[in-house]
């Protein structure tokens, strides 16, 4: 059985394509990339077809991953069915998300899985600001992503 992840953000091309990246490299490292599916969307639709933003896809590159394929996608309800964990960069994402999903499934915070965060931890949005956003959403979901696999590694094990 495929065990599938969905990361959100609002508009679905700086933060979650940025995470969806690096995890599904991380699980790879981890040897579950064949067992894991990993997506990513926005809450809005707005940049729905576009690609990662530009400065998105350099700092991904400037660290070795690559985000080209990348096609922004909007989170529907009806989306629900296809996950077993869907994670939103922050709180308003996550609340969004909530009042929308069934019960069965597990909706969390990326963050929350990073054992240096606090709880509530979020992965802001860089958009409206310099390449250090950039930078600083990198590193905050290399930090996560390894609990998060460690997460699904346990789930589907």
């Amino acid at each position: 059985m495929t065990y599938r992840v969905c990361l959100v953000c609002m508009g679905n091309i700086c933060r979650s394509p940025m995470a969806e990246v690096v995890l599904r490299q991380v699980l790879e490292r981890h040897g579950l990339g064949r067992e894991v599916i990993v997506e990513s969307a926005g809450t809005g639709g707005w940049h729905a077809g576009a690609p990662m933003d530009e400065r998105a896809l350099r700092t991904l590159a400037g660290r070795g991953y690559d985000g080209s394929a990348h096609r922004a996608r909007q989170f529907t309800e009806d989306w629900f069915d296809r996950y077993d964990l869907v994670l939103a960069m922050d709180r308003d994402n996550l609340s969004f998300l909530r009042r929308m999903a069934p019960a069965a499934v597990e909706v969390r915070l990326f963050r929350s899985f990073d054992p240096a965060a606090l709880d509530g931890a979020e992965v802001p949005d860089p958009y409206y600001g310099g390449q250090d956003g950039f930078d600083e959403v990198l590193e905050l979901v290399e930090s996560a992503a390894e609990g998060v696999a460690k997460h699904i590694a346990d789930e589907i094990r």
